[in-house]
């Protein structure tokens, strides 16, 4: 699972950076996983599920991190001098601490597709999601109890639900509303969802070595396909079923590769580099963004380059991000426990609220095109 966060992680940078036209599709391969992984968490607890544990855990694995980006981006913006770019960053902080950045996108109409080059914390959108997904997914698991087929049936009668919502908003002219809704992405977290319930799995299992083999291998050739040939939002098809076709060849692969982790490709997809990649992802997806806006291109700078500059320096952040504070939380370090724990999040806080109200606020239109100044 590690190597396959690590290959996602990969085509959501390539994207990014234009040399992948379809790596934003690594994004539902983060969304599947998410919901295989969480669900099954959630089936193998002994007893009923404790939803409140669960989002502890959660909180301790997402948010320190998070934490941690939005005090040194507004530090970072304000340093080098983009006061359009940090004009957008103290707009969205808010939301994006309440992990609802995406509602604050769709509502005030800022475009996702023509739009995020101007919003550092744009690709908190599907971070969002995910973490509304899980406020409402535990108690879901825990009403439905431990019935065989309930949660799987639930879960695909949800991800089509969610496919008709897509198929609506996204016939219009912007999609935003269709890429970035909770309600519209959620058919990627259900369908992992329900690959993660045992009939699914045990039906899964009695297929062939064999066959699981070379199911496994196309699958992973058809998903590399899809992320070279699709060419962006406008692909042909991809708010009208596209997306959920690539959703599902996730989960089945996933699946596959969870009952059968020592074949062919679970070997080559779970070799040292993918899975140093995939324990690195989160931190890496936080801070890639950022970074790759606050970079300036140069002549001597740019293409490839340019690329392998800022991914570097995204790798290197998630390095410290993760070393500094995502595992101590997540390993509940000693200073992280009790009331040492408590003392550090007032530090951290009050440490966070000097840094904001320290930068300056700036004036309205700073940084964009004096038109006054412009000669015809």
């Amino acid at each position: 699972m590690d190597g396959l966060r690590g290959f996602a992680v990969v085509a959501v940078l390539l994207f990014h950076a234009g040399h992948l036209g379809g790596g934003f599709l690594g994004v539902d391969l983060f969304f599947v996983l998410s919901g295989f992984l969480i669900t099954g968490l959630l089936l193998q607890e002994a007893g009923r599920p404790r939803p409140g544990v669960f989002l502890e855990r959660r909180a301790r694995r997402l948010l320190p991190a998070l934490g941690v980006l939005v005090v040194v981006v507004p530090l970072l913006t304000w340093a080098v001098g983009r006061l359009d770019l940090l004009n957008a960053v103290q707009q969205d902080t808010p939301w994006a601490l309440a992990q609802v950045v995406n509602w604050h996108y769709i509502g005030e109409q800022i475009g996702y597709w023509n739009a995020s080059d101007t919003r550092p914390f744009a690709h908190l959108w599907s971070i969002a999601v995910e973490w509304q997904f899980y406020l409402v997914w535990p108690l879901v698991v825990v009403l439905l109890g431990k019935g065989r087929w309930r949660v799987a049936v639930v879960a695909l009668a949800g991800a089509l639900g969610s496919l008709l919502l897509m198929v609506t908003f996204g016939a219009a002219v912007d999609t935003t509303r269709a890429y970035e809704g909770t309600d519209t992405r959620a058919f990627a977290l259900l369908l992992g969802a329900a690959a993660a319930t045992a009939p699914v799995r045990e039906a899964v299992a009695r297929l062939p070595r064999r066959a699981a083999d070379v199911a496994c291998a196309l699958l992973v050739g058809g998903l590399a396909v899809a992320w070279v040939v699709t060419a962006g939002e406008q692909a042909p098809g991809l708010f009208q079923g596209g997306m959920f076709a690539h959703s599902l060849a996730c989960a089945v692969l996933i699946v596959l590769l969870a009952g059968a982790p020592d074949g062919p490709v679970g070997r080559a997809v779970g070799s040292a580099v993918p899975r140093r990649l995939g324990e690195l992802s989160y931190s890496l997806y936080l801070w890639h963004w950022p970074i790759y806006l606050l970079l300036p291109r140069q002549s001597w700078l740019d293409g490839w380059v340019w690329t392998a500059v800022a991914a570097g320096l995204s790798l290197a952040a998630a390095v410290v991000s993760k070393a500094a504070a995502e595992d101590p939380v997540r390993r509940r370090a000693r200073w992280t426990t009790g009331r040492r724990g408590w003392a550090a999040l007032v530090a951290a806080v009050t440490a966070g609220a000097a840094v904001w109200a320290a930068i300056p606020q700036p004036e309205p239109g700073a940084g964009t095109v004096d038109v006054s100044r412009l000669e015809g």
